[in-house]
């Protein structure tokens, strides 16, 4: 069941994860990773559908964990306040909070009836009982991880994904923190001192040398997520792939300012503007700035997107995906 090479492809949700990049993934080699993420029980169900018909072989489905954030209602509508003017700009409101558990039972159920053969978490850790429900139908089960502590609670998985600061879009980390977590290089040698549990190894990596170092350092696979944005099968919007190759942006930082929770993007006039301000509330922030982003991305404007992308990004290229998984492959 698992890869013939130690090639992950991130799932990233809101667009960039489609069935094509799964299943071109997956069939040269890796393994490719559909995103739920901001999607119904239904439309998740389309996407398992349709990866099938592209591909006999093993692929993923990544589930968000239920919020878990005590929200402050007045904090949201400060933020959603300051953002008015944005929003007056680009001739739209701002959104309003709406449901915080992503539809999580919905999804649990579907998957546990017809699974594919991977079923990853992000953003906490599922029951045993749902872990062992998902284990009795095939699947195996990862829990996306970003601390040694974090890799203990997820002990029933079968897999752990290891996520580290440097790696681009939300960091998965159980709890809603800005901290001062390892580098990858560093938390991978101390989480597999910790646990026998085979490790996928995410954040920052670009190259087949990459692979090969988290490899010595006790990873079983590399996952990446912005080298496959600018891919053919990406479902990533054109404004997204164009920044990442934009002189104007020459950086990434972690933000609140787009969803409430930390996640990397590359440094636009939004993140840059209003991170100081953005409060712990996940997925209220991120209803708020919905029609902004989507507004800014239908007038081509990269200054109001939630550009993610990892440290590195300046190594990604237009190569399809078959052609990047032999690329990142180490000989």
């Amino acid at each position: 069941m698992w890869p013939e090479k130690p090639i992950v492809q991130a799932p990233m949700a809101g667009g960039p994860s489609t069935p094509e990049l799964a299943a071109a993934v997956s069939e040269a080699g890796g393994l490719g990773f559909l995103a739920a993420g901001y999607k119904t029980p239904e439309a998740m169900r389309a996407d398992i559908a349709a990866t099938r018909k592209l591909t006999s072989r093993p692929f993923g489905m990544n589930v968000f964990m239920p919020s878990l954030d005590q929200v402050d209602p007045a904090a949201v509508a400060r933020y959603r306040a300051r953002l008015a003017p944005e929003a007056a700009r680009l001739g739209v409101e701002p959104g309003v909070p709406g449901a915080r558990d992503d539809a999580y039972d919905g999804k649990i159920a579907d998957l546990v009836s017809d699974p594919p053969a991977f079923v990853s978490f992000t953003f906490g850790c599922p029951t045993p009982d749902v872990i062992r429900a998902l284990k009795d139908r095939g699947a195996t089960v990862i829990v996306t991880v970003t601390s040694v502590d974090e890799a203990l609670r997820a002990s029933e998985a079968d897999v752990l994904c290891l996520q580290g600061p440097e790696a681009g879009g939300h960091r998965a980390s159980f709890a809603n923190t800005l901290d001062d977590a390892q580098p990858l290089r560093a938390l991978l040698p101390a989480v597999r001192e910790a646990t026998r549990q085979p490790l996928i190894a995410a954040g920052g990596l670009a190259t087949a040398s990459d692979v090969a170092e988290v490899l010595s350092l006790g990873a079983d696979a590399a996952q990446f997520g912005t080298a496959f944005l600018r891919c053919p099968e990406s479902g990533a919007s054109d404004v997204h792939k164009a920044a990442l190759t934009d002189p104007r942006f020459t950086s990434t930082a972690m933000t609140r300012a787009f969803s409430g929770r930390p996640a990397r993007g590359l440094v636009n006039r939004f993140l840059a503007e209003h991170s100081g301000e953005a409060p712990a509330a996940y997925p209220d922030v991120h209803y708020v700035t919905a029609p902004l982003r989507r507004a800014s991305a239908a007038q081509g404007d990269p200054d109001g997107v939630n550009l993610w992308a990892g440290e590195s990004f300046r190594e990604t290229t237009e190569t399809d995906a078959a052609a990047l998984v032999a690329e990142l492959t180490p000989a």
